[in-house]
């Protein structure tokens, strides 16, 4: 977690920015991402001249050359704030728009990049307070990409709001990609869905990734991103690159908008939590997905986009507002008997209102389903998460030490009280445990299992509740003739009061 230091340094940097005149919170963050890319990149230079030191070799893929040295942040952060500023301005910034080389992803979307920061006095202070963080944490640049983040207190355009790192953790956890997959985020944003999955995947797979061919599939082909602003495109792409993911497909594309023929049955595994902006025209919205479902609402559009670009056999985790489980017009009930009977649906996990507060109160659930184009949905694991670790006000604090928020801490360390403030651990848990013992849960449970004819007999309705049994309490009952007994025995007391008042009176 960040320092109260660190939060009070961003707070004022932040303000320097507005006084500087930039205003748009997105455009703060882009001119701090730069930055710590910058930064970053002189960190991995280290670490290579460290190991050339250690072996006695040359420096494997130097990043500078003889010619680019002074650009390096070890050395430009020694100079003035004045030459500082035109050494960033005119030196840096150019040269890093060429880096990746011409053809790379990041360097179409830097071609484009402008580097704002127009006074020597607001660099000084931004290089000031990215030198105090820790780039080798990515716990701390991810908090820190998050307080930034939280600074935005109302939702995007088009519906955009941030996904809480610990509920995409929780995702990626649950479909636990392969070496062999590739991963498709169609709103992909800052790309986090894609970031948490290149670290799971080097975590849990890291003598895949020694094999040279394997390597390239993770750095060229595993990962692929679409968005249409082009701030979050630039984003996106470094915030991969500063997770070793070296020239992923990140590009523009409005996912709605444009026919999905080049890329239907495409990606093995698709995390997204898609823009919902109510409803789009008809004209405006790609026939293809159209034919899937006539609909304008958004959220049931990227649900058709979804099942059109994953490969047979494939896997999506996927946010969708609450209302995709039980609305009730005729796209609603007809999507979810698709997934339902046309596919396989595995699970729906409802999350708390609160969760993407502040930007939203909006309820959500989790929708876990493979496409297969031949149904084989048998049972649906249905999960109602209750809390997630934090408090779910404007504020978001965590409610338990940090060691025992998220999704990765044993679910059996959990005590009772600290299991009903971090659900977490146990959705994963049981997860796992979803075609065994989660079979045989009560449906007044957390969590239960419910077969697909009851879905079926409920018009195909996947709200939690229109399953869920509510547990009430015993209470012991008595007789008409006990009830008249007790009234006989009341009336004789108030006739006994009343005797013994007349006569204290009389």
């Amino acid at each position: 977690m960040i320092t109260g230091e660190l939060k009070s340094k961003i707070d004022r940097l932040w303000g320097a920015f507005w006084s500087g005149g930039i205003s748009n919170p997105l455009e703060v963050i882009e001119q701090i991402t730069y930055l710590m890319f910058i930064r970053r990149l002189d960190i991995l230079e280290q670490a290579k001249e460290n190991k050339a030191n250690r072996t006695g070799r040359p420096v494997e893929n130097p990043i500078y050359t003889d010619d680019t040295k002074v650009l390096r942040w070890s050395v430009f952060i020694n100079e003035s704030p004045e030459n500082m500023l035109t050494r960033v301005r005119d030196g840096v910034f150019p040269w890093l728009r060429t880096l990746g080389g011409e053809d790379s992803t990041y360097a179409h979307h830097m071609k484009d990049a402008r580097f704002t920061i127009t006074t020597s006095n607001l660099l000084a202070k931004a290089v000031d307070m990215i030198n105090g963080i820790d780039m080798g944490d990515k716990d701390t640049k991810g908090d820190l990409y998050e307080y930034m983040l939280g600074k935005i207190a109302t939702a995007g355009q088009n519906g955009q709001f941030r996904t809480p790192r610990h509920i995409i953790q929780l995702m990626v956890e649950m479909m636990a990609p392969q070496p062999g997959d590739e991963i498709c985020d169609p709103a992909c944003g800052t790309a986090g869905f894609l970031v948490s999955s290149a670290e799971y995947v080097e975590r849990t797979h890291r003598e895949a990734l020694l094999v040279p061919a394997q390597r390239q599939h993770f750095n060229e082909s595993m990962f692929h991103g679409f968005d249409f602003d082009s701030t979050m495109l630039r984003i996106g792409s470094m915030n991969m690159l500063l997770h070793s993911v070296e020239n992923p497909d990140i590009r523009y594309r409005d996912s709605l908008a444009q026919s999905a023929a080049g890329e239907v049955d495409r990606y093995s595994l698709i995390l997204a939590n898609p823009p919902f902006a109510g409803s789009l025209d008809y004209d405006s919205t790609a026939a293809d997905l159209q034919k899937v479902v006539k609909t304008k609402k958004t959220e049931l559009l990227f649900l058709a986009l979804f099942l059109r670009l994953l490969k047979p056999g494939g896997r999506a985790a996927v946010i969708v507002p609450e209302g995709v489980l039980f609305g009730s017009s005729k796209a609603h009930k007809e999507l979810r008997k698709l997934l339902v009977e046309g596919h396989k649906l595995d699970a729906v996990v409802k999350l708390p209102s609160g969760v993407f507060k502040p930007y939203s109160g909006v309820s959500t659930a989790i929708l876990f389903f493979t496409k297969t184009n031949s149904g084989g949905t048998d049972n649906v694991w249905f999960y109602e998460v209750m809390a997630d670790g934090l408090s779910l006000d404007d504020k978001r604090t965590p409610q338990l030490p940090e060691d025992k928020v998220g999704a990765l801490v044993d679910s059996d360390a959990l005590s009772e009280s600290e299991h009903a403030r971090n659900n977490l651990p146990d959705v994963l848990s049981r997860w796992r445990r979803r075609n065994g013992s989660e079979q045989n849960r009560a449906r007044t449970d957390q969590s239960f299992c419910v077969p697909k004819a009851d879905i079926a007999d409920q018009g195909y309705d996947l709200s939690l509740s229109r399953y869920k049994e509510i547990v009430h309490e015993e209470v012991d009952h008595q007789t008409p003739n006990e009830i008249m007994e007790e009234l006989a025995q009341i009336e004789a007391e108030i006739q006994q009061g009343m005797s013994e008042l007349k006569g204290m009176l009389g």
